[in-house]
């Protein structure tokens, strides 16, 4: 009996550590993307514009790491099932939609400054599109629904350390950032405020403000910072 008590503990134990890394991985590939393919069309693409979007890096030199990061984070998301299934559930549409993102490009932007870093053009296509911000918009409300909803629970709710009160802040913190991004992203979207800053590239700060939130809110679930001592 000891030795079976001590054999699932171990295998409970290297499953923790197991999640663990997945949620590292995730809030690693979360924050390092805006900053990776903004640097790689610098270098690799000599282009010193910022595209209007992080989407609209499809059509440049790095869109299939692009793709490819999206890809590791549908991956690792799908990976990831968490202590019950509200997680999996959650996990598993955000992988959904992570691929949604990856594999249905937004529409191809022919203004005179969006133009400059761009090497492929494709037809566009409005259902294509509606699919890519339908995808985009749904992946961050989930996020910002775990990290405000499931992230913040306890297996012990009257023993509550004083890092976890810390940690559920920060989760509270990234999911209503996440949400106030998006939604600011849809206002600007559909009224003529866009329009009127969008020298200023709005969409790719908000977005690239969402994806760190998100990114930071699965590090501090991985332990990176903030774990119990």
């Amino acid at each position: 009996m000891d030795q079976l008590t001590t054999f699932l503990n171990k295998k409970n134990s290297d499953l923790e550590l197991s999640y663990l890394q997945i949620r590292k991985a995730v809030g690693v590939l979360g924050i390092i993307l805006p900053i990776i393919i903004v640097a790689g069309t610098f270098i690799f693409g000599k282009c010193k514009t910022i595209e209007p979007s992080i989407s609209d890096y499809y059509y440049t030199i790095m869109g299939n790491v692009l793709v490819g990061i999206l890809c590791g984070v549908s991956l690792f998301l799908y990976s990831y099932k968490g202590i019950d299934n509200w997680d999996r559930v959650a996990s598993n549409l955000a992988c959904v939609f992570a691929l949604g993102i990856a594999f249905f490009p937004t529409n191809y932007d022919h203004c005179s400054h969006c133009i400059r870093c761009k090497i492929i053009s494709r037809d566009n296509n409005d259902l294509r599109s509606i699919i890519h911000f339908g995808s985009a918009a749904l992946f961050f409300i989930v996020l910002a629904c775990m990290s405000l909803f499931l992230f913040t629970r306890t297996k012990n709710k009257g023993q509550m350390t004083r890092q976890k009160r810390k940690r559920n802040l920060v989760y509270r913190i990234c999911g209503i950032i996440m949400l106030l991004a998006i939604g600011t992203i849809a206002l600007l979207k559909v009224t003529s405020l866009g329009t009127l800053i969008v020298a200023y590239n709005p969409v790719f700060w908000l977005e690239t403000i969402a994806l760190w939130a998100f990114g930071s809110s699965w590090l501090i679930k991985g332990e990176f910072l903030l774990k119990d001592d």
